[in-house]
């Protein structure tokens, strides 16, 4: 991702909104691979927060300006591009007014080849922002609570509905037009935000991010073969102990994948068997040694410190305890 003005850049997923519900989801994307941009400037909900006391983890709460900076810096670690800009519009040439696709493109689309790539027809989104950026993008997921006038023209009629405020009537995103697993009547657009009481609290409005992700994952997948259940995607690391035994050999897997294949898939052996081995090469990535986990743990520490800052980190800790944690090291080659 550049910031180039309007020059002209691409992405599989483009969220709009950089709160709970978006990073959470952008984590989730990227996670899997897909090249993720997340867009934010506006109106934001958390910022009403005056001190987070109920998100886990957090056991005597953290402040909204603290956990903003995680979750960016969480974008930043799997490889998220974090924007500070405003989406002003979302289009898909060659969509009617309702979000269908042309006859044309619905042709383009029978014929696509099927690979790896999601979709390479031309008919994708095309995210303008309020500085002069242009985007590209297989999916757009809208996570800004405040505002959904960006999509408009992409299904007018049934995104958006009436609502009377004091007497003055005006038009709104309607948040129920998403499904609960955030779909939409348009092809590739997702919505975490808003989606009613799934975004009342932070904690729910993140898992909400989430699980829309995990349905875009799992409709990418479908769309490149997966059939039935083998569609569904779990971001989980395994230990190194879940794959001794029979489940450490590739043919154990293989004839696992095989019986979770419907009767009715249409794939044809070829390309049951690139599935087959992707699957299998995935779950074989997700697989840690007692070692790597022994050492992530550190790493996480450290970056969780980075950036809360050491400063803050040290000032929490009482003296004693830092007394205690000095007594008998060595700083700068000096025992104390």
């Amino acid at each position: 991702m550049t910031d180039q003005g309007t020059e002209l850049d691409s992405a599989d997923v483009v969220v709009v909104g950089g709160g709970p519900s978006g990073c959470a989801a952008a984590v989730f994307t990227a996670r899997y691979g897909l090249d993720t941009v997340v867009f934010d400037r506006g109106n934001a909900a958390l910022r009403r927060c005056a001190y987070l006391e109920n998100y886990l983890g957090f056991p005597a709460g953290i402040g909204v300006d603290t956990f903003t900076a995680l979750m960016h810096e969480h974008l930043d670690e799997v490889g998220a591009d974090y924007v500070a800009d405003m989406v002003v519009s979302v289009e898909r040439p060659g969509d009617d007014a309702g979000g269908n696709a042309s006859e044309a493109d619905e042709n383009a689309g029978a014929s696509r080849d099927e690979s790896d790539a999601f979709d390479a027809d031309a008919r994708r989104f095309v995210v303008r922002t309020q500085e002069g950026r242009r985007v590209e993008a297989d999916h757009v997921v809208a996570a800004a609570w405040y505002d959904g006038d960006y999509l408009r023209g992409l299904d007018d009629d049934a995104m958006f509905e009436e609502h009377d405020h004091h007497g003055e009537v005006h038009e709104q995103f309607d948040s129920d037009y998403a499904d609960d697993d955030g779909r939409t009547p348009v092809e590739g657009l997702y919505v975490a935000a808003p989606s009613g009481d799934r975004n009342a609290q932070v904690g729910i409005a993140a898992g909400q991010g989430g699980h829309v992700a995990r349905c875009l994952i799992e409709d990418r997948r479908r769309e490149r073969g997966f059939p039935g259940d083998l569609a569904a995607h779990y971001d989980w690391l395994r230990a190194d102990a879940e794959f001794h035994g029979e489940w450490g050999d590739r043919d154990r897997w293989r004839e696992w994948f095989d019986g979770e294949v419907p009767d009715d898939a249409d794939l044809d052996d070829e390309r049951l068997a690139e599935l087959r081995e992707s699957y299998i090469d995935r779950a074989f990535d997700t697989r840690r040694t007692d070692h790597e986990v022994e050492a992530a743990e550190p790493r996480g520490i450290r970056r969780l410190v980075e950036t809360i800052g050491t400063e803050r980190v040290l000032d929490a800790l009482p003296d004693e305890a830092l007394a205690d944690y000095l007594d008998g090291r060595e700083l700068g080659g000096v025992e104390q």
